[in-house]
């Protein structure tokens, strides 16, 4: 049988860089899990990321014991880190902030294909160009 879940939380941590600092010290507390525990498998499962936000599915069991999935970094990072800028635009519509080639799309779409609500490249393409339209970022496909 399986074990009862106490709590279930979502949250984006930088990849290697847990701490029980805030906010994962005091989200952890209440549920008397050991934090120190949690961000060192994390801090081992990311080591390799380069510190790129990266979401956790974090399932709390009422025995303190706790399980977590790693999910790919959003959308909106991989774009940043792509085109190596800061943020987005403030005005997508008026002013564009960078521009991403085919090949770029490309690459982000490999990444975020297994956490997509699609399994065709070409709409996952289109998931991924919507996003950096948002940003105000171009994209040629």
């Amino acid at each position: 049988m399986a074990k009862p879940i106490k709590a279930q939380l979502k949250i984006t941590i930088p990849a290697g860089g847990a701490t029980m600092a805030p906010p994962i010290g005091p989200t952890l507390a209440p549920y008397g899990i050991n934090g120190q525990d949690f961000c060192t498998q994390f801090n081992e499962k990311t080591k390799e990321n380069d510190r790129i936000l990266t979401p956790v599915i974090l399932t709390i069991y009422d025995d303190r014991s706790f399980d977590f999935i790693l999910k790919t970094p959003p959308t909106s990072e991989l774009i940043r880190r792509e085109l190596k800028i800061k943020k987005g635009s403030s005005t997508p519509n008026l002013t564009k902030v960078g521009n991403l080639t085919k090949k770029q799309v490309m690459k982000i779409v490999e990444i975020k294909m297994p956490d997509l609500n699609t399994t065709n490249p070409e709409v996952a393409t289109k998931i991924i160009a919507g996003t950096a339209k948002q940003m105000g970022v171009t994209v040629e496909l």
